[in-house]
């Protein structure tokens, strides 16, 4: 069992975490599902390459998974958890729920 603890984030939130520069948005999903539609500014990072060790993101800001629902999100933070980091931020219900809170993607 990890130590850590993962911490599901709304949409709302992470929003306003990204306009003021305070988070990096890590999608897990493939690269076919990436470039068919994303949030914009996330960092691809697919899940069955994922490598806690070279977790994309910056100094001094949070980094939050996401994919379509938060299924692949949730086994990225289990093994980020797993390789010790102490928490991990994950965005309740991904890309969908970004969708249904109205906030734009690209394609």
């Amino acid at each position: 069992m990890s130590k850590g603890r993962l911490i599901e984030i709304d949409a709302p939130t992470v929003r306003e975490w990204m306009r003021r520069g305070e988070a990096v948005l890590v999608d897990v999903r493939e690269d076919q599902e990436y470039a068919e539609e994303r949030i914009p500014g996330t960092l691809p990072f697919p899940l069955s390459r994922f490598d806690p060790g070279n977790l994309p993101g910056e100094p001094g800001k949070k980094t939050v998974l996401t994919c379509f629902i938060g299924g692949r999100s949730n086994e990225a933070a289990e093994r980020l958890l797993a390789a010790g980091h102490n928490e991990t931020f994950q965005l309740d219900g991904g890309l969908f729920a970004w969708k249904e809170a109205g906030f734009p993607t690209e394609a």
